[in-house]
């Protein structure tokens, strides 16, 4: 088994993979809904490469991080728009 951090999602602490990407975790953890677009739709993340923008997340109270982009690191906050 690898190594797991704990990271808080939505006021939540939960257990992931040292190596992911906070996309990754989300999905790892039932967190479908990243974001809400302008007119009310959930987004999730499409590509996996930074390019789409639809996995923005709130990462330690900066908005708008790219989630697929982001390595976890213990202790991480992350809150979803979704």
């Amino acid at each position: 088994m690898p190594d797991t951090v704990v990271i808080i999602i939505n006021g939540r602490p939960h257990q992931v993979a040292e190596q992911s990407t906070v996309a990754a975790a989300l999905l790892t953890v039932g967190e479908t809904l990243f974001r809400t677009s302008v007119s009310g739709q959930g987004r999730g993340p499409l590509c996996g490469m930074g390019i789409c923008m639809e996995c923005r997340v709130e990462i330690d109270g900066v908005p708008a991080r790219l989630s697929c982009q982001t390595p976890v690191r213990s202790g991480m906050e992350v809150r979803t728009g979704g």
